[in-house]
């Protein structure tokens, strides 16, 4: 094997967009992601939209406020057998 041709392994501090800060070891020393284990909804369960440049506004302009809103399904009309 070469010697010297791998990047050095240190210790690194990842910095989340929420402001949660927790010690790593990566080649790199400072790493700035958007979301982390405990932002993101899969690991915190709740639902939270991740805006972006602003494609979310965009988006409920374009559909309307209200898109995201259950219709109320009417029940059809009881049919009665045929006799």
């Amino acid at each position: 094997m070469k010697k010297d041709i791998h990047p050095k392994y240190v210790d690194a501090t990842v910095k989340c967009g929420c402001g949660h800060i927790f010690e790593t070891r990566s080649t790199v020393a400072d790493i700035h992601v958007e979301i982390c284990s405990s932002c993101h909804p899969f690991f915190t369960g709740q639902q939270k939209f991740v805006d972006t440049m602003g494609r979310v506004q965009r988006f409920q302009t374009k559909f309307g406020g209200n898109y995201f809103d259950q219709k109320k399904k009417e029940k059809p009309a009881s049919r009665r057998p045929r006799t």
